[in-house]
This record gives C-alpha cells, sequence and structure tokens, in this order.
C-alpha cells in the first residue's frame, strides 16, 4: 500500500530534524564553529533510513509504517546524547547504526516467509543457548564488573545474549503453537494443570537459558527471558494460573539469588542502601546507582541542557568519573539531567509507541505462531527498557543491560534492529492477509 509506506517516509523527517537540532544544540554549548555540520550528519543520517526505508517499500509494502520511524527517533537520540558524551564513541556508534540496518535488510530480504524458522527450532534453541555459554569459555570471553557479557574474536567483539533472547523466543513461540491445547486439556477442580510430558521440552530450555544466564551473571537479560516466557504462555493459553506461578516462582527465586549468590546479593545491597559509602567501592556496588539519582535529581523538571552536565564517560568504580558508564547503564540518567523530567517522559512516550505498534501486529496476526512470535518480541524489549530505566531509576536493582537504539553497543543495536525486521515482517503477512477476501 502506497499510502502506509508514504505516511512511514514522511515519519522520518522529525527524526532527521532531532539528529540536525541536536548536533547543532551540542555544538553551540562546545563554542564549536560549524554551520554546516549539524546539516551534513542529517543529510547522512536520513540517507541511510532511506535506504532502509526503499527495502521495506519494496519487499514488504503492507507492513506497519509507524514502527520503523519510532525507532528512527530513538537512534537520533541515541546518536546525539552519544555525541555529546564522546565523539569518537559516537563516530563507532554511527558504524554499528549502518551495520545494524544492512542487518535489518538483510532479515527483511533473506527472511521473507519467516515462518520456516519453526522448521528449525530446536537447532536455533541449541544454537542460542551455545551463544548464552560463550562468554565462560577461555580465551573467548571475560569477566567485567562481575559479568560474563562478552566475547573477543579477533577484531569482533559481542555480546552473544543480544542475539540469543532472539532465538530463544522463536523457539518458544514455535513450541507454544503446537502445545498451547494440549497445556489446558487437564483440569484439576477449577485449575488447568498441564500434563508434564507436554512441559518438559519447553521447561527443559527455558530452565536452561535461566541457569545459563545465572552462571555468566547477565540478570537482567535473565529477567527479559522470564518475562517474555510468561507473556508467551499467558498469550497461548489464556489461563492466568501460568503467569500467577511464574511470578510466584520468580519471587522465590529472587529471594534465594539474593541469599546465596554473592554478585546477586551484592547488587540487592546497593539497590537498599546506595548512599551507603561502605558499599561504594564494591563491584556491583552503590556508586554508580548513587550519581544516577544525583544526576537526575539535578536535571529537575526542565534539565540542565543538552552537554551542560558535568558527566565523563568512564568506568564503575572510578571514583574521578561523576557519571560511571554515562554511554550505557545510564545513558538515562544522562537523559533526565540535560533534558529533564519532560525530556525523558517524552522519550519514555516514544518506548511506548514501539510497544504499542507491537502489541498491535500481533492482534492483527491470524496464525498463532506469528502472534505469539511479535508478543515475545515485543515484551522481550519493554522489558528491556524497564530493566534499564527501573534500575537506573531505583525501582528496581541496578543491572547491565542497555537502553534500546539510544544506549552505546554495538550488539545491542543489530540485535533490536533484527527484532525490528521481524515485526515489519509479520506486520506485512497480517496486513496483506487482513486484506484478501
Amino acid at each position: 500500500m502506497s499510502s502506509a509506506r508514504n505516511r512511514e517516509l514522511l515519519g522520518l523527517i522529525p527524526a532527521t530534524l532531532l539528529v540536525v537540532a541536536g548536533f547543532a544544540a551540542v555544538f553551540v554549548q562546545e563554542h564549536d564553529v560549524r554551520p554546516n555540520a549539524s546539516l551534513t550528519y542529517g543529510a547522512v543520517f536520513l540517507g541511510l533510513c532511506l535506504a532502509a526505508h526503499l527495502v521495506i517499500r519494496v519487499r514488504l509494502p503492507d507492513a506497519d509504517p509507524y514502527l520503523f520511524p519510532i525507532v528512527a527517533v530513538l537512534a537520533s537520540v541515541g546518536l546525539v546524547m552519544i555525541y555529546r558524551l564522546d565523539d569518537t564513541l559516537a563516530r563507532e556508534q554511527a558504524q554499528w547504526f549502518v551495520v545494524g540496518l544492512a542487518f535489518f535488510a538483510a532479515t527483511i530480504v533473506l527472511l521473507r516467509d519467516y515462518r520456516r524458522l519453526e522448521r528449525y527450532r530446536y537447532l536455533i534453541a541449541a544454537g542460542s543457548l551455545l551463544l548464552l555459554l560463550l562468554p565462560r569459555v577461555p580465551g573467548l570471553g571475560a569477566q567485567v564488573n562481575g559479568a560474563y557479557l562478552g566475547v573477543d574474536i579477533g577484531p569482533i567483539q559481542f555480546q552473544p545474549a543480544e542475539f540469543a533472547k532472539i532465538g530463544i523466543i522463536i523457539f518458544l513461540a514455535s513450541y507454544l503453537r503446537d502445545t498451547r491445547q494440549l497445556l489446558v486439556q487437564r483440569k484439576v477442580g477449577p485449575l488447568t494443570i498441564p500434563r508434564l510430558k507436554h512441559l518438559g521440552p519447553l521447561l527443559l530450555v527455558w530452565g536452561l537459558a535461566m541457569v545459563t544466564l545465572v552462571f555468566i551473571r547477565d540478570l537482567g537479560s535473565s529477567l527479559m527471558f522470564f518475562g517474555g516466557f510468561l507473556a508467551m504462555l499467558y498469550v497461548a493459553t489464556n489461563r492466568l494460573i501460568f503467569p500467577a506461578a511464574g511470578l510466584a516462582l520468580f519471587g522465590l527465586g529472587a529471594w534465594f539469588f539474593a541469599n546465596t549468590v554473592g554478585h546477586v546479593h551484592a547488587r540487592v545491597e546497593a539497590w537498599q542502601h546506595p548512599f551507603d559509602p561502605a558499599l561504594y567501592n564494591r563491584i556491583g556496588g552503590s556508586y554508580q546507582l548513587a550519581q544516577s539519582l544525583f544526576a537526575q535529581a539535578d536535571g529537575g523538571v526542565w534539565g540542565q541542557g543538552i552537554g551542560e552536565s558535568l558527566v565523563k564517560v568512564g568506568v564503575p568504580g572510578d571514583q574521578a568519573v561523576l557519571l560511571p558508564a554515562a554511554q550505557t547503564d545510564l545513558i538515562y540518567a544522562v537523559i533526565v539531567n540535560e533534558l529533564g523530567l519532560v525530556g525523558a517522559v517524552g522519550l519514555l512516550l516514544v518506548y511506548l509507541l514501539v510497544v504499542e505498534r507491537g502489541f498491535r501486529i500481533a492482534v492483527l496476526a491470524r496464525d498463532s505462531f506469528s502472534k505469539l512470535l511479535a508478543v515475545g518480541l515485543t515484551t522481550v524489549l519493554a522489558l528491556q527498557v524497564f530493566v534499564i530505566v527501573g534500575g537506573v531509576t531505583k525501582v528496581i536493582p541496578l543491572t547491565g543491560v542497555t537502553l534500546p537504539f539510544v544506549s552505546y553497543g554495538g550488539s545491542s543495536i543489530v540485535a533490536n534492529f533484527v527484532i525490528i525486521a521481524l515485526l515489519l515482517l509479520i506486520s506485512d503477512r497480517a496486513r496483506r492477509e487482513a486484506r484478501t477476501p
């Protein structure tokens, strides 16, 4: 539908204007006289988005017209904020933005019939679990701030968990499509209890993913997997007992790990007592969270202005750095400090629009696999935002995940662009089938 694609094209204009205005504001604050640079950056950004738009126009003419422009807005905010922190990191992020768009286009071109993924669900699940284990392989992974997240293979560095989350969601969507009727056939009084033989393989893969995530100490991703699993299970069965039982198990698991696992206990302590100086210098200590809260309070309602906050790029534990990991874990705190509560709320509203479009795609999808896949991918994306924003604002313990499309990180932006491509593939099929009598 050309009208849908034209709306998508018009939607790229606000994202481009944000790039131009944002870079211009940074140049003004730094007294850097570069009158044409912001226009050049905006033109390059628009050109890259237009290339992706043409791929969507040709391959997915019926896809949702708003999802990609909304993501472009988030990416524009991320590029400006990272440039404000460190221009070298911004150039690297721009390169990863290009790579992410390349993966986005490749997913659309090569996976036109995404339902073929169902045939390889066990292979995809096994590959995803192996990806999760890679950071603990000697010589490949390394411990950073108490967690095993990254893998170095020659010049290539990436975080396997970002890609593993997609594979596990694909497996769960495929398996639940086949077994959802069997999961609700056995009744004990008013309750519906599934037979263990039908839950066994599903719980095995999910349980292995949870154990692996605790093993590599990536608790933020573990929470995302758990939430996505419960959301898909509820949509597949329409039974509240599943998420209720899952939440109860989560509560027990959280209590157990908080009292028996050292690094989890340290994070909980830091969350409970962020201003205790005795906790500042520990791995997983409270210095990072305390400084985040100070930065957000300093921003107030309207913020200090772009480039006006006293922020340096650094690592947790470095007392000379006012806001550790400002470009990754705490970029939301930088946004609140410089754009205020108003800017932060605006950013969260943009994320809510992404989630709304994702669930709308799920509602429109006719086949169960597409519906469950859209729900799982959207839930994981939404929970990723909740985990990092909730941690930075002291709603939940702080964990090291990135703010999608905004935080610095190549693996995150590439994996999330693949998620958006899959949602557009589902949307195109659903809207095309809805038009077909």
